[in-house]
Order: C-alpha cells, then structure tokens, then sequence
C-alpha cells in the first residue's frame, strides 16, 4: 500500500499563517516544583545574631566587618538594627531556657534541720527503751521486795 503524505499541525499552520511556523515557547521558570512562586525573606534565630555580631565584634580591630558582611549577605543597616536589640536586651530574652518544672533553690538550712530531725528520732526511741528499762526494774523490784529510793525523797 502507497503511504499518502498527510502533513503534520506544524506545516498546516505555516501554510496557514504564509508560510511561518509557530514558535514554541517555553513554560516559565516559575512552573518548576523546585522553586517558590515568591522569594522568601531569610529569618535568622537569636542565636544566629548573636554568633554573627560576635564575629563582627572580633573583626573590628582588624577591620573585617566588609568581609563578614558580605559573606553573611548583610547589610549595615541590619547589623545596626542588632545591635540595637542586643542593647535592649531583646536577644537575651528569645534564648530557650530549660524545659520542664522549675526546681526550687535548695535552702541552705534544710540538711542541717534534716540532721536534727534524725537526731530527735534517735533520742525519742533511746528515751523510749529507757523507760521500758526503768519499768522492768520496778515491777522486779517490787516482785524481790526491794524498796527503791526515789529522787524526790518520796518512796
């Protein structure tokens, strides 16, 4: 069977359009799934400032701070903005402190109240053996008919 030429949609459209094909245009960058639609601005963390004005603090006897800059992709005007927080105390509030419940400071007089408790303990139960003791004597004395002096003078 003889193959019969059919001509394709770009040369119907350059015959339609005298004799030009269509130009194929791109699709635009903005189609990738890589990329934003829109930049987004770079945020830095306190510790971040901190770290960086710290370089900057260094560099300023040698007069780096061009280099820091520029290597941070930072303007001046940031820089001036941080250290103005710095001063007002603003990074030191945005640190992270320790999670969790808060522990109480140890009272200084708190072992030694501890000591004294174990030690009242000690002599409450040495006091109770004693009296134990001291009725026993009593009870074998009065068996043996032993008359005991009191401290009183009163028998």
């Amino acid at each position: 069977m003889p193959m019969l030429h059919t001509p394709n949609d770009a040369e119907a459209g350059a015959a339609m359009n005298g004799g030009r094909r269509p130009t194929i245009v791109a699709a635009p960058a903005s189609a990738s799934p890589e990329l934003s639609d829109r930049p987004r601005r770079r945020t830095f963390t306190a510790k971040d400032k901190l770290r960086i004005m710290a370089d900057i603090d260094r560099a300023a006897e040698t007069r780096g701070i061009g280099a820091i800059l520029r290597r941070e992709g930072l303007y001046s005007s940031t820089l001036s903005e941080w250290r103005r927080q710095r001063d007002a105390g603003a990074f030191s509030a945005l640190i992270p402190g320790k999670r969790g419940p808060r522990t109480a400071e140890p009272n200084p007089l708190s072992a030694e109240v501890a000591a004294l408790q174990r030690n009242n303990a000690r002599l409450t139960q040495r006091l109770a053996r004693a009296e134990a003791v001291i009725d026993i004597q009593k009870k074998v004395a009065a068996l043996l008919g032993i008359p005991l002096a009191s401290i009183d003078g009163v028998p």
